[in-house]
């Protein structure tokens, strides 16, 4: 489009200048034929001279009126040029700027057939403007939907340019770290909490080292997860932390830690007890009666470490509520009388006494008689376990 309006001003002025210099060519040519003519049928010089100096006059004034024709030539074409060339593309030169600056800009489409060529040039911005339109549209869109993301995301984000200026963070971070208005760099933030990593580290290096750091901020547990921002041209352009507050899961490791040690405890006191009944009974001789209470005791024993087993297969119903006790009508004296027999080798071993008495006549408990034996071991087991000889 520019190209065939640069063509048409160009053949203009060529054939504007072609047909001047033709007639000026055409003028002196004629002249000089005048001349010549002239000179042969006169005999005197002077009248030669005076001829000449007429032809001369005549030149000068058929020049000077041709430059004057040319100027006012070339000013009409170049008011016709502004008004139909350069003026449109000053106003398409203003649009972009307004566009530029964000405001709302329509372009108005030229439809005379004499203007084809700015008419298309104008069509074509404005065509690249609805384009542009669209595109911010997009990127604003899904810079609001990423802004929303990060805005109520529990995990904290910090991106850093290469620099080590902060260019990203969104509320979960400065809560998580405690990020003050003065500290806006990479090393005035991990330097706070000692965190031993550096950029480089991180940008080049981070296939071959851990880029992974826990630390504690009073009560807080939490996980530092540094990874490299790169552009299309996989060229580092900065640093990505991502930051999780795992306190819970530091609280649930542990209690799994204690669950493990109960589940131990709990699992080692009916083992003991058939341990040490079965020593006695291959140790001695004793008689029917006895062997009979020895072995009562141990088949007790081993039917509550199934029972344990089958409790913690069943484990995961406590965590849904429904898991369903299996109460029933028990005599608690009596029940508290057959747990100090199961434990009775343990009290032996460390010579302690123990008596076990009923003081008033209790009724009969209805109950999760299972869950209550256990109690009462437990109650039983550390009592000898941490009571001297």
């Amino acid at each position: 489009m520019i190209k065939n309006i640069q063509l048409k001003i160009i053949l203009i002025f060529t054939i504007i200048t072609v047909i001047l210099i033709t007639g000026f060519t055409v003028y002196f040519l004629t002249n000089l034929q005048n001349i010549h003519t002239q000179a042969s049928a006169i005999e005197n010089a002077e009248q030669l001279v005076n001829s000449t100096k007429q032809v001369i006059d005549k030149g000068t004034i058929f020049t000077v009126f041709a430059i004057v024709a040319f100027c006012i030539i070339a000013t009409v074409i170049a008011i016709f040029i502004t008004k139909k060339v350069t003026n449109p593309i000053n106003k398409l030169i203003s649009s972009a700027k307004r566009i530029a600056a964000g405001e709302e800009v329509e372009i108005k489409q030229i439809t005379k057939k004499e203007d084809k060529e700015v008419s298309e040039l104008v069509g074509a911005f404005g065509l690249m403007t609805t384009e542009l339109k669209d595109n911010l549209n997009e990127v604003s869109r899904q810079k609001n939907q990423i802004e929303t993301i990060l805005l109520h995301m529990t995990d904290g984000i910090i991106a850093f340019n290469m620099e080590g200026k902060i260019i990203l963070v969104n509320p979960a971070a400065t809560r998580l770290l405690r990020i003050m208005p003065e500290e806006d760099t990479f090393e005035k933030i991990f330097e706070k909490l000692n965190v031993e990593i550096n950029m480089e580290k991180v940008i080049y290096l981070d296939n071959w080292t851990s880029s992974e750091e826990r630390v504690s901020l009073g009560d807080k547990n939490i996980n530092l997860f540094f990874a490299p921002l790169k552009e299309e041209n996989e060229r580092p352009a900065g640093v990505m932390v991502v930051i999780q507050d795992i306190t819970e899961h530091v609280k649930l490791d542990n209690m799994r830690k204690e669950f493990v040690a109960d589940v131990s405890h709990e699992l080692k006191t009916p083992i003991t007890s058939i341990m040490g009944y079965a020593d006695t009974l291959l140790e001695g001789e004793y008689d029917k009666k006895t062997q009979d209470k020895f072995l009562g005791v141990i088949a007790s024993e081993a039917r509550r470490m199934a029972k344990l087993v089958t409790d913690l297969l069943a484990l995961s119903r406590f965590d849904n509520n429904q898991v369903k006790q299996e109460k029933e009508e028990f005599d608690l004296g009596e029940l508290v009388k057959k747990c100090q027999e199961k434990v009775q080798m343990q009290i032996k071993q460390k010579n302690h006494q123990v008596e076990c008495f009923v003081t008033a006549n209790v009724p009969p408990v209805y109950a999760d008689k299972d869950g209550i034996e256990r109690v009462v071991l437990n109650i039983l087991t550390n009592s000898i376990k941490y009571t001297r000889r």
